[in-house]
């Protein structure tokens, strides 16, 4: 942190997750090994490669928003409402007249997309008429975050990104940068995705990214297994509630844990393959260790971005071998992608809250799973929950676009 920058804080964690909405949900359907990846009921998979999914089924928008809100909103946007006042009812924040200096910082790979798929199926069928006037507002990248801005009277930045995969982690990102700048006093800051739909998820099994061990769903999101053979597709929403650390300690709030670093890069080198020798993504984890100011020994655990895609797994092993060094075999790796699936843009949030999690808790979770971790990779990923103390995590996400982002997280007392 450079002199004169502000500390931040993470006071409030909202998430709508496939296993369980809301922060303490989340955590205990992780701490309980649960997976929650199953056959797709959204829509008719017949003749598609990969058939499964990790769905949010128990989630009602009724539970969170008004019924003129719900009139003028998609399940993109319903998400991230909910996902937003999780966190804030969760960090007790009390907005203030007109909220100012609060700011929106929302990532998607993939936006309204799936809205407009289904739209686009009433405008083949009916004609131009039978199409909803919210198609309008719901397709533009921008939609979940001014959805929300308008929801809590928010006027500060409203700031969307589309980084693939490393959406979630890029909004923290920015937000962090933002509230330590002095630019807002506070963030609501996460990831959100809504990809369920015959032609939004059908183009990933047209590239065969997806895994396709459909006769055995809760099995095939495999982080880091010699079996791994795609990743599993998901849905939800992960919010944080970040602000300055000496506010939240001058109103008493509590502290989840504090955003130390933050690192961007991008592999410049194909839009679907990771750079083959994990060298922007190494670069990416040692831009946050640098900007937190913390060295690669001080790091009690890493969680991986682990999609569970052969390559993509491979390459941030080599990375993190260029990070750690000989430490990379020793130092605990989780990954929790085999439970929730990956959420595109969302994933990255809720791996933040995880890390939060394993913080405040000093837990570090088994990645499920990981049977059989490829021996090739280096990795001591986790084969059982472990209680330990925990002082810094690091969570690293990448995506389509050679987009690699980090995130350190620390014990704001340590």
């Amino acid at each position: 942190m450079k002199p004169g920058e502000h500390r931040v804080a993470v006071t409030g964690i909202g998430v709508v997750t496939p296993l369980g909405i809301g922060g303490p949900a989340f955590w205990e359907g992780v701490l309980s090994e649960r997976r929650a990846v199953a056959p797709v009921t959204r829509f008719d998979t017949t003749g598609y490669r990969s058939r499964i999914a990790a769905q949010v089924d128990d989630f009602d928008p009724r539970d969170f928003l008004s019924a003129k809100r719900l009139h003028w909103t998609d399940r993109f946007a319903q998400f991230s409402i909910a996902a937003a006042r999780l966190a804030i009812d969760d960090a007790a924040y009390h907005l203030n007249g007109d909220a100012a200096d609060v700011g929106v910082y929302l990532g998607s790979a993939l936006g309204g997309l799936a809205f407009a798929d289904e739209q686009h199926d009433v405008f083949r069928a009916s004609g131009l008429d039978a199409v909803r006037p919210l198609l309008a507002l719901s397709v533009f990248g921008g939609a979940a975050a001014c959805n929300v801005a308008i929801e809590f009277g928010l006027h500060g930045p409203t700031v969307a990104n589309g980084n693939s995969c490393a959406a979630g982690a890029v909004a923290i990102g920015d937000a962090f940068r933002a509230i330590a700048r002095g630019d807002v006093r506070a963030a609501l800051a996460g990831g959100v995705e809504a990809p369920l739909s015959p032609l939004v998820y059908g183009a990933f099994t047209v590239i065969r990214s997806m895994s396709e061990r459909n006769d055995d769903p809760p099995a095939a999101s495999r982080p880091f297994d010699t079996d791994r053979d795609g990743f599993v597709m998901a849905e939800g929403a992960g919010i944080l509630l970040l602000e300055r650390l000496d506010d939240a300690r001058a109103r008493g709030a509590k502290v989840y844990g504090e955003v130390a670093g933050y690192g961007l890069t991008n592999d410049a080198h194909h839009m679907s393959a990771p750079r083959p020798d994990g060298m922007m993504n190494a670069a990416a984890m040692k831009r946050a260790l640098d900007d937190a100011g913390v060295a690669p020994d001080e790091i009690d655990i890493v969680n991986a971005h682990g999609s569970a895609t052969p390559l993509g797994d491979r390459c941030e092993a080599l990375a993190m071998g260029r990070v750690f060094g000989a430490r990379a075999g020793g130092l605990p790796v989780y990954a929790t992608k085999g439970q929730h699936g990956h959420a595109l843009g969302a994933t990255g949030a809720w791996e933040a809250a995880l890390s939060l999690f394993s913080i405040v808790h000093d837990v570090v979770p088994r990645s499920v799973n990981s049977e059989d971790v490829d021996t090739e990779l280096g990795l001591a990923v986790t084969r059982a929950r472990t209680k330990r103390p925990i002082r810094a995590v690091l969570s690293n996400s990448a995506g389509f676009g050679g987009i690699n982002a980090a995130l350190v997280f620390r014990n704001p007392g340590g």
